[in-house]
């Protein structure tokens, strides 16, 4: 199953909670012409834009720490190198 299946299978078994929301005009009638769920589709992107925030959250507050590291690394080499196989 791919992630995006997966992730619209999780958001239809959830409670939905009705919202009013602003779209453009001309995407709401494509979407229309096109048979195209726009709750699913808002949900879908907002799914995806509340991931890429996490993400970009967790670097800004992880990035020292793993900017630390490289730079050990960078310094002393891989921490226990002499035991690697490959």
């Amino acid at each position: 199953m791919n992630h995006a299946h997966k992730m619209e299978r999780t958001m239809t078994s959830l409670a939905r909670k009705p919202t009013n929301i602003s779209l453009n005009a001309g995407l709401i009638e494509e979407a229309k012409a096109l048979d195209i769920n726009i709750s699913r589709a808002c949900e879908r992107g907002l799914a995806e834009q509340i991931s890429e925030t996490k993400a970009a959250r967790w670097l800004a507050e992880n990035g020292d720490a793993i900017a630390s590291s490289n730079d050990f690394v960078e310094q002393n080499g891989l921490p226990l190198a002499r035991y690697r196989q490959f």
